[in-house]
């Protein structure tokens, strides 16, 4: 299984800016666009399933993310344009086999988020970690928030490094934690 470790903050652009300009490394940027999917009844989303196809720079990556109790996130993901398609893929990569039932069910888009990434990764304490600062909205129905965030995912090594990176960075920038993923606050929206 994938595992997903990451720690979100709520930032402002001036925030994004300073951190980008003081850390000084080689940033990649990356225009994303995502759509989120659920069944006609909302059963991944009762699981706390999320289920999306994203455009990275015009590629198409679908993924399943499921709850851990760890406090990370189960993760597989597969180059597919069509999500439907790439469910049998994602279920060989390990993704719950009921996942197949539910595309069964019909798949619907709920929500998405449009927005560009600048990413860089980082050794620190035996640990890599990803920092991605995002800016761009979330939709869901006809609705739209603005979305300015910085994100402190763990490549590989301990959560315990990427959670003491994340606080510094926290303390240092003045980011405010934000528990909520991208698909909670668009989806929030979509039900408004």
């Amino acid at each position: 299984m994938g595992r997903e470790f990451e720690l979100k903050y709520a930032a402002s652009a001036a925030q994004q800016e300073k951190m980008l300009a003081d850390l000084a490394l080689p940033w990649q940027q990356i225009a994303m666009e995502t759509t989120y999917y659920d069944t006609l009844n909302g059963d991944l989303g009762r699981l706390h399933w999320t289920l999306r196809r994203r455009f990275e720079n015009g590629r198409s990556i679908c993924t399943v993310k499921t709850p851990s109790p760890d406090g990370g996130r189960g993760e597989w993901e597969t180059e597919c344009v069509d999500i439907t398609d790439a469910i049998p893929t994602l279920c060989k990569l390990g993704a719950p086999r009921q996942l197949l039932a539910f595309a069964v069910l019909g798949l619907r888009e709920v929500c998405g988020a449009r927005f560009i990434r600048r990413a860089t990764s980082l050794s620190i304490d035996g640990a890599v970690v990803e920092i991605a600062v995002d800016a761009g909205i979330l939709r869901g129905g006809e609705k739209e928030l603005p979305l300015c965030e910085i994100e402190v995912e763990l490549k590989e090594g301990a959560d315990a490094a990427a959670i003491v990176f994340a606080q510094s960075l926290a303390k240092e920038y003045g980011l405010i934690p934000e528990p909520r993923s991208k698909y909670y606050r668009a989806l929030s929206l979509a039900k408004e």
